[in-house]
């Protein structure tokens, strides 16, 4: 059955209050698949669908949940019920869920909860948002250093149950210390009376907890990896963080530039499910801001009233002129701010990648400038033509420069480069442009 199929199937059954029909739909649903269809139902309707799960699936599909629709059924749960449910689940999304409880309800539960998980909650609530040790897990296979492979075999056939991944196996030494790492496929191919700390990889990948997220994500991608480790400083093991995070952290990373990019704040949830007033919020700031800054492009246009009032043909190729410049612009910002946040650029790029920006640009202008200003002759004559050419180059050239420096200066100054974004530049660029152009017409025609 298709999930469409799967959701009517569902509905049906829970507005009948079928109950043997309920439990049968919902386990033909992949998790990801009821999580989604949890989100646009009530609190009510979760939490009765839930009530038809066995405990590991429903701690399962609760983290496939938003953070804000987890916070609301959680907060109609009871304190037996929610901490039955907390230690079942992943030990990073748990403190994501646990970090958004009142302290009282914190305490309750963590009285509800055995030490051990306890413990492991506090630990891995304790971390900053935004940390590695706010997304990593708990739940990793780890074998001594001074086991054979028969015995680490064993240990991780009663340790794999809990672990997120068991294809990456962490060699730990007695002070928990991390010395090596050992992939599932070498162990299962090496004699089982080999030693662990004659086969296993001592060239490191690590992180610290209190790394930004984004790193463990570069690192996963840059060295192919299923997962990264993360030790503290005194080099112990204190957790992992696995592709599929690093994954949702690129997204979330991606999302957030794309959002500075087009002037919206962060947006913390869907935005689906935001509201109108946080939409406001999130949009309102920079509207206003580039309002005010098109101001200069119209104080540019009343010093030349008397230019446009004695040729009046020129107020036609204003909106193409800066255009073409807020274009251009907003194209090298663009390339810019993704290579910055990428990594693939960095601060001692900048002339190289200045020199470059300036050929290029001069080429685009003076292709724009060659198909303007046949346009130029036909509406004003050779004169037009002449002035619209050479305003094509320099706005295109001025536009493309500054998009390619200003995420630069920002970077420099400790502000995000994404906030160099496309209608920043092009506001900027359209203010500089009519400037440019009135001043090569004025001196052009002589004025």
């Amino acid at each position: 059955m298709t999930y469409a199929d799967l959701a009517n199937a569902l509905r049906s059954a829970m507005a009948k209050q079928d109950t043997v029909a309920i439990e049968n739909t919902v386990t033909e649903f992949q998790p990801a698949d009821l999580a989604e269809f949890l989100r646009h139902e009530s609190t009510e309707v979760c939490l009765k669908v839930l009530a038809h799960l066995e405990l590991t699936e429903r701690a399962e599909i609760f983290g496939y949940l938003p953070m804000s629709l987890q916070f609301q059924i959680a907060e109609e749960m009871t304190i037996e019920g929610l901490a039955q449910l907390l230690s079942s689940m992943e030990s990073d999304e748990r403190a994501d869920l646990f970090n958004m409880m009142s302290e009282e309800r914190q305490t309750s539960v963590l009285k509800r909860m055995a030490k051990e998980e306890r413990e492991d909650l506090r630990r891995m609530a304790s971390y900053a948002e935004g940390t590695v040790g706010a997304i990593m897990t708990s739940n990793y296979c780890s074998v001594p250093e001074h086991s054979s492979v028969e015995q680490a075999l064993e240990r991780v056939r009663k340790t794999a149950p809990d672990a997120e991944t068991i294809y990456q196996i962490y060699v730990l030494d007695l002070q928990h210390r991390l010395v090596g790492t050992i992939s599932l496929r070498e162990l299962i191919l090496t004699k089982p009376s080999a030693a662990i700390s004659s086969i296993m990889t001592t060239e490191l990948i690590t992180l610290g907890p209190n790394e930004e997220q984004e790193n463990a994500a570069k690192s996963i991608s840059r060295y192919d990896l299923l997962a990264v480790p993360v030790v503290d400083e005194q080099a112990r093991l204190v957790g992992i963080v696995t592709y599929d995070d690093a994954m949702d952290i690129a997204e979330a990373e991606a999302t957030e530039d794309i959002l500075k990019g087009g002037s919206i704040g962060d947006l913390e949830g869907s935005f689906r499910d935001a509201s109108g007033f946080t939409l406001y919020k999130k949009r309102i700031f920079w509207l206003l801001l580039l309002v005010f800054a098109n101001i200069f492009t119209a104080a540019g246009i009343s010093i030349y009233e008397d230019t446009i009032a004695k040729y009046a043909v020129l107020v036609f190729f204003m909106p193409l002129l800066i255009g073409s410049a807020g274009n251009a612009g907003s194209q090298a910002s663009t390339l810019m701010v993704r290579g910055l946040g990428t990594g693939d650029v960095q601060m001692s790029d900048w002339f190289k990648l200045f020199s470059r920006e300036l050929a290029i640009a001069l080429a685009l202008g003076c292709t724009m400038a060659l198909a303007v200003s046949m346009i130029g002759a036909f509406r004003g004559g050779a004169d037009i033509a002449l002035i619209v050419a050479l305003s094509m180059v320099a706005v295109v050239m001025m536009g493309s420069l500054l998009g390619l420096s200003l995420p630069f200066v920002l970077k420099k100054a400790g502000l995000d480069p994404a906030t160099a974004s496309a209608p920043l530049v092009a506001t900027i660029a359209d203010a500089a442009g009519i400037l440019v152009y009135f001043a090569i017409a004025t001196a052009v025609l002589g004025l």
